[in-house]
């Protein structure tokens, strides 16, 4: 049986690219063809799961806190992008549009609405614990939203709302049962963190941890090995600064082997989007969350609450998140490591296995009906 294509839209970066590209890994499995529709940020799409199929990149902008002008110009683009999005409808004719959130998903799924003739089933994910500014303007039109945690703030009444989680990379779903050991505290043994920020890095951890580890004592840096994420421009500078102290280093603008970082990783220091809280979760890691502050919807920092309630890690607000207050942290976390051991015991309390199955069945049941 020849299934008609799926569409999947999402934007370029990795929090809604990557559980893009588990859904789609899934769907291709069950034999429908897949079409990818993402923005210009995208820089994976032509490799791995999407390699194969047919990829279109559509000009959009958030709108949100901007100048009047801008958002004019910003709602502009996306109306076009619509009509290019229908375009494409029209030519693939799709079962079915999944979108993952974020301005980018826009034109594709207001375009599948704009189709004269047969309309795709459109369903909705969201991966934060409260439906975002794009969701809430596309809820409207969906036949499915399908969440990440089992409260969603914003849910508009009378949808048909399934929660499947957060559809993560199987890589780091297959370490959903491995173990976490808490670094001893009197000893030489290595001391492993993980420093993501987004996919493009985030400014605020290259200027706050690589300054809190070098105001930690001589023998505890010597422990570190440090895997952080900064921007393109930024590494050899924070390469630098850690030679300089002795603190082994890994620095990259992009950490390709995400799961074998977060498998050795004692601690975990970034945002709280939706991907990267179900990444910790799924493989039971303690985190410092710093959630985005300009959010629109304020969705990273009710995302990291949630991670917070269940043990599982400790939010710290961007303006209280100084070089100073981070070394004291790490130095009580190193001299009581039975907080980091339950920390990661709690953040499994978060985890949803087999999210992109899960979605995948309501894409078919979605279409059926």
């Amino acid at each position: 049986m020849t299934h008609a294509p799926i569409v999947i839209a999402a934007g370029g970066t990795g929090g809604h690219f990557f559980p893009a590209e588990a859904l789609g890994a899934e769907l291709l499995e069950r034999g429908y063809p897949v079409i990818l529709m993402t923005d210009a940020r995208n820089g994976r799409a032509s490799q791995g799961v999407f390699a194969r199929s047919p990829r279109y990149v559509l000009n959009s902008s958030g709108v949100a806190g901007k100048k009047p002008i801008d958002k004019l110009k910003g709602i502009g683009r996306l109306l076009w992008s619509s009509l290019g999005a229908r375009q494409v409808m029209a030519r693939h004719q799709p079962a079915a549009v999944v979108g993952f959130g974020g301005y980018p998903s826009i034109p594709p799924l207001l375009g599948s609405r704009l189709n004269l003739g047969r309309k795709p089933a459109l369903i909705i994910h969201e991966g934060n614990a409260i439906l975002g500014q794009a969701n809430a303007l596309l809820a409207r039109f969906g036949d499915a939203i399908a969440t990440s945690y089992p409260r969603v703030a914003r849910l508009p009444v009378g949808k048909h709302v399934v929660q499947t989680g957060m559809p993560v990379r199987p890589a780091i779903e297959a370490l959903a049962e491995t173990p976490y050991k808490a670094p001893e505290t009197y000893s030489d043994a290595p001391i492993n963190l993980l420093i993501w920020g987004g996919s493009l890095g985030a400014q605020i951890f290259s200027s706050v941890v690589p300054q809190a580890l070098c105001n930690l004592p001589r023998h505890i840096r010597l422990r570190l090995q440090v895997t952080q994420q900064v921007h393109e421009d930024m590494v050899p500078v924070i390469s630098g600064i850690y030679q300089q102290v002795g603190i082994k280093a890994t620095v990259t603008p992009f950490i390709d082997d995400v799961a074998t970082e977060l498998d050795k990783a004692h601690l975990v220091i970034g945002r709280a989007g939706g991907s990267s809280v179900a990444e910790l979760a799924m493989v039971g890691r303690p985190s410092i969350l710093v959630p985005l502050p300009i959010a629109a919807s304020d969705e990273q920092s009710v995302n990291a609450q949630a991670m917070e309630r269940v043990g599982g890690g400790w939010m710290v607000r961007q303006r209280d998140f100084s070089s100073d207050a981070l070394c004291k942290h790490l130095l009580h976390l190193i001299d009581h490591p039975e907080e980091l051991a339950h920390a990661a015991e709690g953040a499994r309390a978060l985890q949803q296995r087999h999210a992109a199955k899960k979605l995948a069945d309501l894409v078919e049941t979605t279409i059926k009906a």
